[in-house]
């Protein structure tokens, strides 16, 4: 059952104690506000983990057991990892899972944060209702739209890594791209609004099913699903300031990643909650992603982005971008 966060207001009983004649009403050490955590994430598939997470009250117990004390938890659903950056840089967000590019690109624009676990992988797709495009270079040169989630996106530098993959200029493709939330690119994409939408779990799937579309080879040559895709990043000032937190937090997206990986069926009975699929269909969308707090090609990834103008500095080591406690590459 989802643990419920009280907030405990000891009014009563600072009433019953002046009753009693013991002091003034003044401040004990219970009376202390109770730790907040806000955290924001995208849409689909590859952030499951934090359904899990979030149904179950996983951080909330994770904090509770390390430290006997209670810790609310806000969830916000945001569009894009730009959010997310304009979030975590203002202070009202301590916590993010935002695409693996945007993430690199925060650290290496100084927003105050680093990457502090793998989300999850997914698959890619370029789809198209267009049947005169069969390739990247059909669009090189053309007016014709490709809708993903934001500019400078992982979606955005997978496109770029695809077309470098077919010796083609990184930003060929850059004056063509509108940038639409997944459910939205899907939907224009389907009613012939834009000829072109690159997206991943679940909707690549729901698109592949469409039999009026069909995919423009390229994207999953440069992108497989075991790299790293989703990332959760964390403000240095939480990882500093408030290291039992933060340990709570690594603790409960470790268990529920194991969660996925381990009930698979009985994490589609939550998950196809959010997602508006039927249960059968939303096993199957899980079994296709790859869910693990170890990072892939993430490195390389920032030395792309670096040699292809995408950020002006390739960072020097992986724990540039990563606290300590990160495995992987």
């Amino acid at each position: 059952m989802k643990k419920k966060i009280i907030t405990v207001i000891l009014a009563a009983a600072m009433v019953g104690t002046c009753l009693m004649g013991c002091g003034n009403g003044s401040k004990t050490e219970h009376d202390e506000a109770a730790v907040t955590l806000d955290i924001a994430y995208q849409y689909g598939l590859a952030y499951a983990p934090l359904m899990i997470a979030q149904e179950q009250g996983m951080i909330e117990d994770a904090y509770e057991e390390l430290t006997g004390d209670e810790v609310v938890v806000n969830w916000n659903q945001m569009s894009s990892g730009a959010d997310i950056n304009t979030g975590i840089a203002g202070g009202s967000i301590q916590v993010g899972f935002m695409g693996i590019a945007p993430a690199i690109t925060g650290v290496s624009n100084n927003v105050g944060y680093k990457i502090f676990t793998n989300l999850s992988g997914q698959e890619h797709g370029l789809m198209t209702n267009d049947t005169s495009i069969t390739s990247l270079a059909d669009l090189v040169g053309s007016d014709k739209q490709i809708a993903l989630v934001n500019i400078g996106s992982i979606q955005h530098i997978t496109l770029a890594r695809a077309l470098v993959n077919a010796n083609l200029d990184a930003h060929a493709l850059d004056a063509n791209l509108v940038a639409m939330k997944h459910p939205d690119g899907k939907t224009a994409l389907e009613s012939g609004s834009i000829p072109c939408h690159l997206t991943s779990s679940p909707y690549i799937f729901q698109e592949r099913d469409n039999e009026s579309l069909q995919e423009i080879p390229g994207v999953n040559e440069v992108f497989s699903v075991e790299d790293s895709f989703i990332v959760g990043v964390a403000s240095e000032n939480l990882n500093a300031e408030n290291p039992q937190l933060y340990e709570a937090i690594c603790t409960a997206i470790g268990e529920a990643i194991d969660y996925i990986n381990e009930n698979t069926e009985e994490a589609a009975k939550v998950t196809c909650v959010y997602d508006g699929n039927d249960e059968e269909t939303e096993l199957q969308y899980l079994e296709k992603g790859y869910y693990s707090t170890q990072t892939k090609g993430v490195f390389d990834l920032a030395v792309f982005m670096a040699e292809n103008g995408f950020i002006e500095k390739a960072p020097e080591e992986f724990y540039d971008l990563a606290f300590n406690n990160v495995t992987g590459n």
